[in-house]
């Protein structure tokens, strides 16, 4: 990505570097962070229990909710109309011409993987790395701010949190072994800069737009949170099977992903990031987190009812939804029968 020393770094960063911590933690909405315990979020509203019955009937509950969530009437599905477009996402102008590196129809054919990797993705040291990231989350800041002031909004910006090990936070303790996360009662971003060597070394996904996905899908949960799917979202959650509620939170997480791709397509028109290469690595880091990816390599088989972020599949896809389109309306992974 083109960054020089004379670009804006965020001042919406709180440094907590240096403290310490243990064992695993996992929060719902987070990016990273696969095994541990499961930590609810105790949202501020949309209290209730898990309900029994039927898998039909709660499916066509969780649709109609979702769709008179996202301003869609319901009705227009029953009477035999289909599943129309969303129209609960804020309308927004198109900056035409939108970048593209398109490969082929295969998402997984991708430049850049193990064996054909870029040359310039050797580690950075850690202020360095900070600095980056303070960089990309500017630009998230700018892109979102003007997205939102074109459907006569204002974006409220997230805090991103840099620590080391573990921190508290509003939705609980955080902790490093749960990779990058968003916290919706703080509205705050948390990243321990060692998930990048993670990035890197483990998921084999090195390059610095990869490390700019990260920290764009997190805020496409803020972007959620603002426009209030966050919260209904997790509601009908509540209310829902453990299945259904990871059906639920994989459409959520495609969204941020799609989301991301949105901020990625837009952020270059403004401001002319990208290089060669770089919407690949943001590919191969959206491949190397899928539920699948993850599930094989640690325990050797692929449930699908436990998925909570999609696959490798569904969140390359996705993501390259967003930005070959840059625009927010593509991103209705709510109302889709196929994923």
């Amino acid at each position: 990505m083109r960054y020089d020393e004379d670009d804006r770094e965020s001042s919406n960063v709180d440094v907590r570097r240096g403290q310490g911590g243990g064992g695993m933690l996992r929060f719902p909405g987070s990016m990273g962070g696969r095994g541990g315990r499961r930590v609810r979020i105790p949202f501020p509203s949309g209290r209730g229990g898990r309900r029994g019955g039927g898998l039909s009937l709660i499916s066509l509950l969780v649709i109609g909710g979702i769709m008179l969530m996202l301003g869609i009437n319901p009705l227009k599905f029953l009477s035999g109309g289909g599943l129309p477009d969303m129209s609960g996402m804020p309308q927004m102008p198109r900056v035409d011409s939108g970048p593209t590196t398109r490969t082929d129809n295969n998402p997984f054919n991708i430049p850049g993987l193990p064996g054909n990797q870029r040359t310039t993705n050797a580690p950075r040291p850690d202020g360095q790395l900070a600095s980056f990231t303070k960089k990309v989350l500017a630009d998230t800041e700018d892109v979102w701010g003007w997205v939102f002031k074109s459907f006569g909004q204002r974006y409220r910006e997230p805090t991103l949190v840099l620590f080391t090990g573990a921190t508290s936070t509003a939705c609980g303790r955080g902790q490093a072994a749960m990779g990058p996360f968003y916290c919706p009662l703080d509205q705050k971003i948390y990243i321990d800069l060692s998930f990048y060597q993670e990035l890197r070394k483990r998921f084999q996904a090195p390059g610095d737009f990869a490390q700019a996905y990260v920290i764009a899908h997190e805020v496409g949960h803020h972007v959620q949170t603002l426009l209030g799917i966050a919260s209904k979202v997790q509601q009908m959650k509540q209310r829902s099977t453990k299945r259904v509620a990871n059906q639920i939170q994989v459409r959520m997480e495609l969204q941020a992903d799609c989301l991301s791709g949105v901020w990625a397509n837009l952020n270059h028109q403004l401001k002319n990031r990208l290089e060669p290469g770089d919407i690949e690595e943001g590919l191969r880091a959206a491949s190397a987190i899928g539920d699948d990816m993850i599930q094989r390599r640690t325990t050797g088989r692929v449930l699908q009812d436990a998925f909570t972020h999609g696959s490798s599949e569904q969140r390359v896809r996705w993501f390259r939804k967003g930005y070959d389109s840059g625009r927010m309306q593509s991103c209705d992974t709510f109302s889709q029968r196929q994923l």
